[in-house]
């Protein structure tokens, strides 16, 4: 990559209009690895002016050209992928091995799974003597945040570009490197100019921008929450869609039918993916009471085996993201210990021989209560919570009290039980059993986790508009 310091505009790597610029912070060793501009306004003007220009021929484009422009990006991903890894490993921290088999594969995920809707959606249909027409958005923002960088770029970028909309993406300051060799991936496919535009800036300034801007017709953003309420906010005043994945604090039933060493261990290796970083990530393991002496001793032994270092080495956790989000999660972790949940393992500081980086200890709290800030506020890190529960109904009760509504996860060794707890929770994503993750099955939240469906055919439904034509035929 050489234009780290340039924004990618109607189809040329340019100068920015502004001098700031972000330190880009390798949080392995807190180096700094880079500057990278920051936009502001007239640079935002100037993308979106790009994207404007070019949407009203590259709507009305063949399904078939825009269907081997997708293909040849995603050979492109493909011929880059394992740059694409390194790029992410070294901007966010993410285990080399994490990036590869994870970070770098559901960006690949994403292009296939909207080829894949895109051969199969049907944009006509003719009712009686109406014709209903699914058309593009038009001009989309795509706000995509750090802690996946490829996953929450390309399940928007794909779907967009499927359906006939042109964009401007503005990733995270925290992790712009992989989403800058994603803009010329994009450039080396061919799509025309100003269909795709990349920037890099801070929310305040150019995400608000660019969520206020008249000639932007959609926003997706992916983000905190906070975020995501501050854009519906600036949207509002020029009544554009807004699509928001936003955060989580996913509950993970165990029921007592279940093996509960298994389902706990599962449990604490998939909260501590990707760091703890991920929005979906199962935080709120919910215990039969009887059983928390157990879980607690699973928990610590699963919680322990994480290995935390170096990225590039075989480790199972690197850094958290910055040293923002580092000092959030110690503040937290102390919450929970002056609140009186009970700490099984980790805890503040550093993990032992470590004195450099934004490194978390892999935490778990037990005998956590409903109300307790580690049980209410979405940490996003290496920090689990084990809430006994009395009755299946209480697990319930406990899972659904809360202001998110993204993901749930049920443990039970009887498929019809997991079913029927599966129908009560108020999420958007529920695994059962430790599912596989698909990347055609919806995804979104109810709540504040947000509005809107992504993945698939969910994914190109966003971008599209609905049209009617009476007396067509």
């Amino acid at each position: 990559m050489t234009d780290t310091d340039k924004f990618y505009i109607d189809g040329a790597w340019v100068a920015p209009h502004g001098t700031e610029t972000h330190a880009l912070i390798n949080p392995a060793d807190e180096s700094v690895i880079g500057q990278i501009p920051m936009a502001n306004g007239q640079d935002v003007d100037a993308a979106v002016a790009a994207a404007r220009g070019a949407f009203d021929e590259w709507q009305l484009t063949a399904r078939e050209e825009r269907l081997g422009l997708l293909r040849k990006l995603l050979d492109l991903y493909n011929a880059r992928y394992d740059d694409i890894a390194e790029l992410m490993t070294k901007e966010m921290g993410t285990t080399l091995g994490f990036s590869k088999a994870a970070q770098a594969w559901v960006g690949r995920a994403h292009l296939e799974a909207a080829i894949d809707a895109l051969e199969r959606m049907q944009f006509e249909e003719i009712r009686g003597n109406t014709l209903i027409s699914l058309e593009p958005v038009g001009v989309c923002a795509l706000i995509t945040p750090w802690n996946w960088p490829m996953n929450q770029l390309v399940v928007k970028a794909a779907p967009a570009l499927a359906v006939g909309c042109t964009m401007v993406a503005k990733p995270s300051e925290f992790s712009p490197l992989s989403s800058i060799l994603f803009a010329e991936l994009v450039h080396e496919a061919g799509f025309p100019k100003g269909v795709y535009n990349h920037l890099t800036g801070y929310g305040e300034t150019a995400g608000e921008a660019l969520s206020a801007h008249p000639d932007v017709d959609m926003v997706s953003i992916t983000g905190s929450t906070r975020a995501g309420i501050a854009v519906a906010r600036t949207a509002a005043e020029t009544v554009k869609r807004v699509a928001q994945e936003l955060g989580g604090k996913s509950p993970n039933i165990i029921l007592r039918d279940a093996d509960l060493e298994r389902a706990v261990k599962n449990g604490v290796d998939a909260c501590y993916v990707n760091c703890g970083q991920a929005c979906r990530a199962p935080a709120r393991m919910l215990v039969p009471a009887e059983r928390m002496e157990d879980a607690k001793r699973f928990a610590r032994e699963a919680a322990e085996a994480h290995s935390v270092g170096d990225p590039t080495t075989d480790v199972a956790l690197g850094p958290v993201v910055n040293k923002g989000q580092f000092d959030r999660i110690q503040a937290l972790i102390q919450s929970g210990i002056d609140e009186g949940a009970t700490l099984v393992t980790g805890g503040t500081g550093l993990p032992e021989g470590l004195e450099k980086g934004f490194y978390v200890r892999p935490t778990v709290f037990a005998d956590v209560t409903p109300g307790m800030t580690i049980e209410r506020e979405e940490i996003f890190g290496p920090v689990i919570a084990l809430i006994p529960y009395e009755t299946e109904d209480d697990a319930i009760r406990i899972a659904n009290d809360t202001i998110y509504g993204l993901s749930g996860y049920i443990q039970s060794a009887d498929i019809e039980k997991a079913r029927h707890v599966a129908r009560r929770l108020r999420v958007g994503s529920i695994w059962i059993n430790g599912a596989d993750w698909d990347a055609r099955a919806p995804f979104g939240g109810y709540k504040q986790s947000g509005n809107g469906r992504e993945h698939g055919e969910w994914g190109l439904h966003d971008y599209l508009e609905v049209k009617s034509t009476a007396g067509w035929t």
